[in-house]
């Protein structure tokens, strides 16, 4: 039987190591942006009671407040993935609006999502009227791809 030398055996382990290194930098890595209300959440709200004040005490105050025109609050969530030096993958966005009335109360909770690039609604409390901005929900769920996660400082 032969013997291994020292050395051989050192850069056997070394070989082992690098390898190993290599493969745990190929795990995918998740990271998670904003905020959207759980459906337990969503359930507080009452439709034709509550008003914008009621809604940011009772579910917390969206992320695009005053970015749009009072039509509505908005809440977004989205899902990254990264693995190892590729760029960072988005896999999933939801978007939670809720309509008010010209007199503040609400008329509408929608959430959307991603289904194959397209702004699918998954659920509504109220079919009669849709979100009035629909454009805006374009914008923030067309845009995968474009979007630079390290402008979330994360």
């Amino acid at each position: 039987m032969r013997r291994i030398s020292r050395a051989s055996l050192r850069a056997i382990q070394a070989s082992i190591l690098v390898a190993g290194l290599g493969l745990a930098g190929c795990a995918p890595q998740y990271s998670n942006h904003g905020y959207v209300p759980s459906e337990e959440e969503l359930a507080q709200i009452e439709v034709g009671n509550d008003n914008r004040e009621t809604v940011a005490e009772k579910v917390g105050v969206p992320a695009s407040s005053g970015v749009l025109t009072n039509s509505g609050y908005y809440y977004v969530r989205m899902r990254t993935r990264a693995i190892g030096p590729m760029a960072p993958k988005e896999i999933d966005r939801q978007v939670v609006a809720i309509s008010f009335s010209e007199q503040g109360i609400v008329e509408n909770v929608e959430r959307f999502g991603l289904e194959q690039g397209q702004v699918v609604p998954l659920s509504r409390r109220v079919t009669t009227s849709s979100v009035n901005n629909n454009s805006f929900l374009r914008q923030l769920l067309g845009s995968i791809g474009r979007l630079n996660p390290s402008a979330f400082g994360g």
